[in-house]
């Protein structure tokens, strides 16, 4: 019989790692929308592979320019882009080539120089995530646990080992659901002063099990009619998006 393997948050850094990304995906797009706003009309997915190629291969609006439509469709056949890649190229190179406003040429220089890097820790990035994800799966499947917690709607391999990660392994750590509510920040703020009734969100609480516990809460209509439609009554009580998931 397999052993137990203990899980802590330390144990999984996949979820750093996405954050990561997302930080270095903001930070591109800001800095293309003060020297390069063709490229954020030119392309529809900043993070794809193609994408972040051509941004390394031309990072500023002359180079960008210059790029052939051979040279795009290059590029999203080595991304494994489905559909017409030519028309896909056609539009890529027209929108480059669009006239905008630009920078003096010292500025988009610099600016350049900082796409390129994020471009290319975007890509490493990628690779890492991708890597650390087989090895959370592996992991994962190793525990004990496992079955449990993906027999939870919205649960799958990498989603339950970070549920499983945050809250631990130990079945006597918390004494009801209300005690795991209120560790994962889902619990609400109920203030009451005189006639006057709030209700907020927590915002003191574990930030990587609130983030996959909202996750969940989101998968999980796509599995359980009965959260899809607790979800939907929540909604048409005019409960907003992320406190319907809560």
């Amino acid at each position: 019989m397999p052993q137990p393997i203990p899980t802590t948050p330390r144990d999984l850094p996949h979820q750093g790692l996405i954050w990561d990304r997302t930080r270095h995906l903001q930070r591109m797009r800001s800095a293309l929308r003060e020297y390069f706003p063709a490229a954020l009309t030119a392309f529809d997915n900043l993070a794809a592979p193609d994408t972040l190629a051509l941004l390394r291969k031309a990072p500023n609006p002359d180079r960008a320019a210059r790029l052939t439509t051979a040279q795009i469709t290059a590029e999203l056949a080595r991304a494994h882009r489905r559909g017409d890649r030519t028309a896909t190229a056609t539009r890529i190179r027209d929108a480059l080539r669009a006239p905008s406003l630009r920078q003096p040429a010292a500025i988009e220089h610099a600016y350049a120089v900082v796409v390129a890097g994020h471009a290319g820790m975007l890509e490493h990035l990628a690779e890492q995530i991708e890597e650390l994800e087989q090895e959370v799966k592996r992991s994962f499947h190793r525990h004990l646990a496992a079955e449990i917690v993906r027999s939870c709607p919205g649960l799958g391999d990498v989603l339950g080992a970070r549920v499983l990660a945050e809250f631990g392994d130990d079945p006597h750590r918390y004494r009801n659901a209300k005690a795991r509510k209120n560790y994962a920040g889902t619990s609400p703020i109920t203030r009451v002063s005189g006639k006057r009734k709030t209700v907020s969100a927590s915002y003191a609480r574990n930030k990587h099990l609130a983030d996959a516990c909202h996750q969940w809460a989101f998968c999980s209509m796509n599995t359980s009619p009965g959260a899809r439609a607790y979800y939907d009554a929540l909604r048409a009580r005019e409960v907003g998006h992320h406190g319907a998931l809560r």
